[in-house]
């Protein structure tokens, strides 16, 4: 009989778990939506719309709000941004629950977690208010105990990565408000998009250590590092890819031609001319409106190369992985979704380019990558070494 990976923590903490990883994907795809069909800055103000909760369904239901001197309304848009910002929103209270959960048994666990909750709720309305200093200084502070309380706990009864998970889901919502009040500032878009991969990386990770179903293998060891370069591949793909998609360089190499000059080609040259340093300045203040993109072609061909090149480093390496997978008993499963998985991820990229980025494949593209990321992820929390089975005296 197999030990528990885990203490038994509440008789429904896993399914929780599994609740918030499904709904952190959701979030994932649905922000992808919001951002590909350029309804980010569709809700000006930030945490309403319009200041409403929901959103306004005609510019006759806004009344003198300043917003509107900002954006003028577009309803078609505006339910797109809010009801993303709902389901974050209900996102962030289900990791709430799960860490006060796993911090119950620590001393003064629930009072750091509630405490931090508390913080963030202050730093709300003040930041509503114009007071973003002493907003910033309340987040920060929750941050801190947050932070503190993970570095010092250990993860056995899973209390670090649940304080770690609520910790990321407050830099999301400080991300999420700047992407708006900071007009999609690129940075700030891709961080946006890496804290929601990572929150989802987490939360799956949590569940599936908490459901204990363990994989085990004689020698892990060597595996398990295969798998972290894979993440860490992974992620930096992610990473150029919302560097791509901020700053509007998925189709700078040309698009909609079935001929080979947009791919494997990129604008007619195997080696376009392009402006490196400039397509990857990081820092460009605060004040331009980046809907649409500011950068020049050869900047922006540049993230698009750079982009291509790590998504093959990505697909061999991933490919190699599930052949590797394939050949040890009882993985041949994990390596053939894997294998499959990458080379449909590879497809919808080029399709992308090729089909001139239409909304569906470029939201499936996305949604490809959390689903890679959920398989590296769930072959690290359940691989485990054989159970030592004692000797008879």
């Amino acid at each position: 009989m197999s030990r528990p990976l885990v203490p038994v923590l509440s008789r429904h903490f896993h399914r929780l778990a599994w609740l918030a990883a499904a709904l952190a994907f959701t979030v994932i795809v649905f922000g992808a939506f919001v951002r590909l069909s350029n309804a980010g800055l569709s809700c000006p103000d930030w945490p309403t719309c319009y200041g409403r909760a929901a959103w306004p369904h005609a510019s006759a239901d806004i009344t003198n709000h300043a917003a509107t001197a900002i954006r003028e309304l577009d309803p078609t848009k505006a339910w797109r941004e809010q009801m993303h910002r709902h389901l974050a929103a209900t996102l962030g209270f289900l990791v709430f629950v799960l860490a006060v959960i796993a911090a119950r048994r620590r001393r003064l666990g629930i009072l750091q977690v509630i405490t931090s909750a508390i913080l963030v709720a202050l730093a709300i309305p003040l930041y509503m208010r114009g007071m973003h200093e002493a907003s910033a200084g309340f987040a920060i502070a929750a941050e801190a105990i947050l932070l503190t309380a993970a570095w010092r706990w250990n993860n056995e009864d899973l209390a670090r990565v649940a304080v770690l998970t609520f910790a990321v889901i407050i830099v999301q919502a400080l991300l999420g408000m700047w992407t708006v009040t900071w007009l999609l500032k690129p940075i700030v878009v891709m961080g946006h998009l890496l804290g929601g991969f990572t929150t989802f990386a987490l939360l799956a990770w949590m569940a599936w250590r908490a459901t204990n179903v363990p994989i085990r293998l004689a020698d892990t060891r060597l595996l398990r590092r295969l798998l972290i370069i894979g993440v860490v591949l992974l992620t930096i793909q992610i990473a150029l890819g919302g560097w791509t998609s901020s700053n509007y360089a998925a189709l700078s190499c040309g698009a909609g031609s079935m001929s080979i000059d947009n791919f494997p080609k990129c604008a007619g040259h195997w080696w376009p001319n392009a402006d490196w340093r400039n397509g990857f300045v990081v820092w460009r203040g605060i004040g331009v409106d980046y809907e649409g993109g500011i950068l020049d072609g050869q900047s922006r061909i540049a993230i698009q190369v750079a982009h291509r090149i790590m998504a093959c480093v990505v697909f061999l390496y991933i490919w190699w992985l599930g052949i590797r997978l394939i050949r040890l008993p009882g993985m041949r499963t994990w390596g053939v979704l894997l294998a499959l998985l990458v080379t449909t991820q590879f497809a919808l990229g080029v399709s992308n380019v090729k089909l001139a980025l239409p909304l569906l494949v470029a939201v499936l593209h996305n949604a490809g990558a959390a689903i890679l990321l959920f398989l590296l992820v769930s072959l690290l929390a359940r691989i485990q070494r054989p159970l030592r089975v004692a000797q008879p005296t």
